[in-house]
């Protein structure tokens, strides 16, 4: 079955409903994917909520009206068999209504999102290629590259003129020194978070015709280095994208906007934003700058938990996603990053992999999260899990066991 046809499939199903709940991972992809599904049901007269969450157990779906999990599901094998799910992830779910670039042999981590297969369902319920730049933050989220089905919907967008690709910073803000200051992607050591390095950072590359771009990366650089990965600093500069239709344009700050709205339990910022409401962007940028800091200011706190390993304890559960991205993408590691929070009884695990270690962390962290009485799962770079915090101490020593085999 080709792509197309299983997003056929779901895409009938949909159409099918006069109501849908309708339920999307909390981070950038899945808040993406949600929407766009959600724009195509209101142009088709189809009623929905939608809710963003970090996960949704099988017991906790309605069984009044049909479901779709975007961003979710797909890890699942105890929903039941009538949900209607469009992921990524590596998949157990066995519904028929399953969209997943993993069934048809193309690659969900690298070359299709959540939302990008959302957007190939969309296309199937009527004329939605309005919705492209949408699927951006979906593939700069997830880290993900410009090649295969993301390129071929990002070359469909070029060509209609929903997306303009750029050069540039490709950090988020409102203003020049607010990028600097709320700076996670990379997280730049003795720049982040501090307004008066900030201010000394852009003094310098101030020029006659306003600010020297090559200057102040050039200063930037220097300054974190030492602390920062060279994939973290090659960050700073790169592609960029307008999005042409949505309310905030740069496709780098909306993704983060995003993805901090809905991490930090304000999900109906994000979903509103990517409705194309431009009421709350300023509340929506507020929350922001908090996550950011927050963020910031935990990993000035974070250490090892074990001396010599690249296990870390954080104080937040909400801020653990992003501390274990920060871990293993701009700090230089030679083994997987896990992270790990404690929330109430339970025990909220992300786990990443650096750039030049090998491992498989979505089966190994969903094989030691059932053993340890939880659930977990994900991609083969990027996983997590949510276990009973008297449990840690097995997973954690079964995480160092899988990985020294």
């Amino acid at each position: 079955m080709s792509l197309e046809e299983a997003a056929k499939i779901v895409a009938d199903q949909i159409r099918r409903q006069q109501f849908v709940e309708v339920y999307a991972h909390h981070d950038a992809d899945g808040i993406a994917a949600g929407a766009i599904l959600c724009n195509a049901m209101l142009r088709a007269g189809i009623r929905f909520r939608l809710r963003v969450c970090a996960d949704i157990p099988a017991e906790g779906l309605s069984h009044d009206a049909a479901t779709l999990l975007c961003d979710l599901g797909s890890g699942k094998e105890d929903l039941p068999l009538e949900t209607i799910v469009v992921d990524h992830h590596l998949p157990l779910f066995g519904g028929q209504f399953h969209a997943n670039p993993r069934l048809e042999k193309i690659d969900g981590d690298r070359e299709l999102s959540a939302a990008g297969m959302a957007y190939i369902v969309a296309q199937e319920m009527g004329d939605n290629r309005d919705l492209a730049g949408l699927v951006i933050p979906g593939i700069i989220g997830d880290g993900q590259a410009f090649a295969g089905k993301n390129l071929e919907i990002f070359n469909e967008g070029v060509a209609n003129g929903i997306l303009v690709p750029d050069k540039g910073m490709t950090l988020a803000g409102r203003d020049m020194a607010e990028r600097w200051v709320l700076a996670t992607r990379p997280y730049l050591e003795g720049i982040s978070g501090c307004d008066s390095a900030v201010a000394d950072l852009l003094a310098p590359a101030q020029g006659d015709n306003g600010l020297k771009t090559d200057i102040l990366l050039s200063l930037a650089v220097l300054t974190a280095a030492p602390q920062t990965s060279a994939d973290g600093l090659g960050l700073l500069y790169g592609d960029t994208i307008h999005l042409q239709r949505e309310v905030i344009e740069d496709a780098h700050a909306l993704t983060a906007v995003i993805d901090a709205c809905g991490k930090s339990g304000h999900g109906d910022l994000a979903v509103a934003l990517c409705l194309r409401s431009s009421v709350e962007i300023e509340q929506a940028w507020e929350v922001t700058r908090r996550h950011h800091l927050n963020v910031i200011g935990a990993l000035g706190k974070v250490q090892p938990a074990e001396e010599g390993t690249a296990v870390y304890e954080c104080s937040d559960a909400m801020l653990a996603s992003d501390i274990a991205d920060v871990l293993a993408r701009d700090r230089v590691q030679q083994a997987p990053v896990l992270v790990y929070a404690r929330y109430g009884e339970d025990c909220r695990i992300s786990a990443r992999l650096p750039r030049g270690v090998t491992a498989d962390l979505g089966p190994l962290v969903r094989t030691l999260a059932a053993t340890c009485g939880g659930n977990g799962g994900g991609h083969h770079t990027r996983a997590g899990a949510t276990i009973p915090c008297d449990r840690l101490g097995a997973f954690v020593k079964g995480w160092h066991e899988r990985l020294a085999a």
